[in-house]
């Protein structure tokens, strides 16, 4: 009907019933894009990310598009749900392609975050940085941004930020953490035919499209305090919030029946950490069988954890676009990370479907996360990604 096509990019999606007939599909729907395009092969592509549902086999997908797409570098995670072309989806895989006569990918991986250590991470991430800034004459600092990748359940999101906000300097970084449906059992890195768990995947690009890194949340906070009391730092679990059982005090504070907590009661009522005079979600993962919580960010004893006050989300995602869309102007597509929780909370609220036709007429592309990753902050409940604009008029007109 007229719509702009992205810019620079080609997006595939697919709910077959096989990672085998999965991987054929989208290597099907990118050479057909490629084609229509003018690009000969897989090989005008800097890269395809790929977002992939826990329900299929991650090694053989990775497997089967490193065979069918052999000219690209492939890269991707598992989720908790999908950003589709048609919005929010289950069971289902989505990719982006981006072309190299708009990008320029440098790819680097972390593993054994359970022994990342912040120096070394710090150092490496620095060798990245030089590599992409090194690929060409035409490359600066200020046309560059970073995607990170990384393992939902390894608890060293804040460790590697630490690492990426000093050593990247001024080169922005969004990202999310891989999910796995909600089992919170194992999520998966892909990377060229292969899979890796307690791994990371930072990749950085730069791009001649305008772009502009975002997160959009919808919470305030109240004046309804808890001070963590008592917590295994390690583990990310609170047993005490103001020196009773964590589970019994947090009901207390949001108004609900501690029997009665789950998933659902956390989406809706998450707490919040205030930090140089920003308030950022603190999301809870579950209750456990002695009363503590698990979260699903770092937490640490002495910390004041803030009860939020719920703003309407879909007017304050459509703020977010908006706000966007004034800055670029048009926007050829959102790469998006969207926690898992907002999505729980939306079904809750019974919005879901108006913020999913959101989605897909604003072009979101990406997954829902076990938490997401805004500059150097690991946060939650929290959607954030990046805004990727159409080509100058007068690039355009020169092309």
């Amino acid at each position: 009907m007229g719509e702009r096509r992205a810019d620079g990019v080609v997006i595939a999606s697919t709910s077959a019933s096989s990672a085998e007939a999965a991987a054929s599909e989208i290597a099907a729907a990118i050479k057909g894009q490629l084609a229509a395009s003018g690009e000969k092969s897989e090989e005008a592509l800097a890269g395809l990310v790929c977002f992939v549902c826990s329900s299929f086999d991650a090694a053989r997908f990775s497997a089967e598009i490193r065979s069918t797409l052999p000219g690209s570098p492939i890269f991707g995670c598992t989720t908790a749900g999908e950003l589709t072309p048609a919005g929010w989806a289950s069971h289902s895989i989505v990719a982006i392609g981006f072309l190299r006569r708009h990008f320029t990918l440098v790819a680097h991986m972390m593993e054994e975050l359970s022994h990342f250590g912040v120096e070394e991470g710090r150092a490496s991430i620095a060798e990245a940085r030089a590599a992409l800034l090194a690929a060409g004459p035409y490359i600066e600092p200020d046309h560059c941004f970073g995607l990170l990748l990384i393992d939902g359940m390894c608890r060293r999101e804040e460790a590697v930020i630490s690492a990426l906000y000093s050593a990247l300097d001024d080169i922005p970084v969004v990202g999310g953490s891989a999910g796995d449906g909600m089992s919170f059992e194992k999520t998966w890195m892909i990377r060229d035919g292969e899979v890796f768990r307690d791994a990371a995947l930072l990749l950085l690009f730069h791009t001649d499209l305008p772009f502009a890194p975002f997160k959009c949340d919808y919470f305030e906070p109240s004046s309804a305090k808890m001070v963590v009391t008592d917590a295994d730092i390690e583990l990310r679990i609170v047993r005490e919030l103001n020196a009773e059982p964590a589970a019994t005090e947090y009901a207390h504070q949001v108004g609900l029946v501690e029997s009665k907590l789950d998933s659902t009661s956390f989406a809706s009522h998450p707490v919040l950490v205030g930090v140089g005079g920003q308030y950022y979600a603190r999301s809870i993962q579950k209750v456990n069988s002695d009363g503590s919580l698990s979260f699903f960010c770092a937490i640490d004893e002495g910390l004041v954890l803030t009860v939020a006050k719920t703003l309407d989300a879909y007017e304050s995602t459509l703020a977010t676009f908006e706000r966007l869309e004034a800055e670029l102007g048009a926007v050829s597509l959102y790469i998006g990370f969207d926690c898992v929780l907002r999505r729980l909370a939306a079904e809750r609220q019974q919005i879901a479907h108006r913020l999913s036709e959101l989605y897909r007429r604003r072009r979101v592309i990406g997954f829902n996360t076990y938490g997401e990753q805004y500059r150097s902050m690991h946060v939650n409940q929290t959607f954030t990604g990046i805004a990727l604009g159409y080509r100058r008029a007068e690039a355009q007109e020169t092309a």
